[in-house]
């Protein structure tokens, strides 16, 4: 079962909200961020190589430097406050007329290192290493991980109770997406939510592996470098976002290719026909119609064409929508990883006939979170940059959590989370 703890967030004061949260430090490039970033941002402290002209490395000893100056400010100029006392927050997210509610906590290190914390991506050391110096010099989590954990409907009743009344924050972000945030002070509350949450048997990383990696490493440093150890020092815990399973959806998350492995778009699409059913979506089939052409099809215009469900693909390739849809005997539906439209489509299209045989290092394959939708698709081949591009069925999080139950991993870059947790809302010090 998992530990949790309340913690004294360090927030910023009602009036500054907008203004100081940000967008997280890994979905937008440093001049993204300098151009986004206010007097006030978040952005400043995660990352602070938008602080020097030009922008400087953000590995340099001066960029992580300027990370701790930076919080310092910012406490020193009152735009971040610690609470007096420690307590939960509710945290809820507002896309497109739906809402998810998620309670801050404090998640405990030892869940992470002994597996009751689930993963369902690898990490890369090297990542780690960079968001652990974050941790180390700013003695902080300043930036939460996403959890999901299994329904309660008793902690959805105590959510509910504080989400009915006045919100301590509550805006729309410059993306269209809602945050609205309480605080859960009481103690009753307080403590009942501590006891329900050491019923529940495990979280789930949605979302933040490295971060999570991270905050859990640094304080399995600091508990080993510590002779008076006790296991309540605040190292021990890390700032999480939790919410319950059935209130999060997964987008797709799809692929593009810069090259076709030396064979024309019909040689392309005659192989694809050994393992899918290849239809082409162009104007003809509208209304349930039939196009005459021969694959690859030669319309002039092509009707933009989403996944139907698991196992459909679609394609986009020199100016044509196909569905692409796996014969049943080429994957297999009893098995958590095989069953994945990433691994199909990465076993019978980008290894078996475009040759690329590792998705994190191939410089031949990207890959576009759904967010953006089948237009940027589009864009990327049409540009000429990228030879086609792949979309595929979202991920469900049931797949997800029989993925982590049984110890195994996703391909790379399988699942997007949205909205995003809005950075800068609570800062968790790893000191009392």
């Amino acid at each position: 079962m998992v530990k949790v703890k309340p913690f004294a967030a360090i927030r910023p004061p009602k009036a500054l909200v907008k203004e100081v949260a940000s967008r997280p430090y890994d979905v937008l490039s440093s001049a993204e961020a300098q151009a986004e970033a206010g007097e006030k941002s978040l952005l400043h402290i995660i990352k602070p190589e938008i602080d020097f002209h030009p922008i400087a490395d953000e590995h340099s000893q001066a960029v992580y430097d300027k990370a701790v100056e930076n919080l310092k400010k910012w406490i020193s100029k009152g735009w971040l406050v610690q609470d007096p006392k420690e307590c939960y927050y509710v945290y809820a997210q507002t896309m497109d007329g739906r809402t998810q509610h998620g309670i801050v906590l404090c998640a405990n290190v030892e869940d992470y290192l002994t597996g009751k914390i689930k993963k369902h991506e690898l990490t890369r050391k090297d990542k780690e290493e960079d968001r652990m110096i974050h941790v180390r010099i700013q003695n902080a989590n300043v930036e939460p991980v996403f959890f999901a954990y299994p329904d309660n409907s008793e902690i959805n009743a105590i959510v509910a109770k504080y989400a009915a009344k006045t919100p301590e924050y509550d805006f729309v972000a410059e993306d269209g997406f809602g945050h609205h945030f309480w605080i859960i002070d009481n103690e009753s509350d307080i403590k009942r939510i501590t006891e329900i949450f050491s019923t529940i048997p495990a979280f789930y990383v949605a979302d933040g592996h490295h971060r999570t990696a991270a905050a859990a490493l640094v304080g399995e440093e600091k508990r080993k470098q510590n002779p008076h150890h006790t296991g309540n020092e605040e190292y021990n815990y890390f700032m999480s976002v939790v919410f319950p399973a059935s209130q999060l959806r997964i987008i797709d998350y799809n692929r593009v290719v810069k090259d076709l492995n030396g064979m024309s778009a019909k040689e392309f699409i005659d192989a694809l026909q050994k393992d899918f059913v290849v239809e082409c979506r162009c104007d003809c089939t509208l209304d349930g119609g039939k196009c005459e052409c021969e694959l690859p099809c030669h319309c002039t215009s092509s009707v933009p064409y989403k996944p139907a469900g698991l196992h459909n693909f679609s394609m986009y390739l020199e100016g044509v929508w196909y569905s692409l849809t796996a014969k049943p005997d080429k994957y297999n539906d009893n098995d958590p990883i095989g069953i994945l439209d990433v691994t199909i489509l990465s076993n019978l299209v980008l290894d078996k006939l475009l040759d690329i045989k590792d998705l994190r290092t191939s410089k031949r394959v990207d890959f576009v979170g759904g967010i953006r939708g089948l237009e940027e698709l589009k864009k990327r081949v049409d540009s000429g940059d990228m030879a086609a591009a792949f979309a595929l069925y979202p991920v469900s999080m049931q797949q997800l959590i029989n993925i982590a139950d049984t110890g195994n991993i996703m391909p790379p870059k399988t699942t997007w989370f949205e909205p995003k947790l809005r950075s800068g809302l609570a800062i968790h010090k790893l000191e009392r």
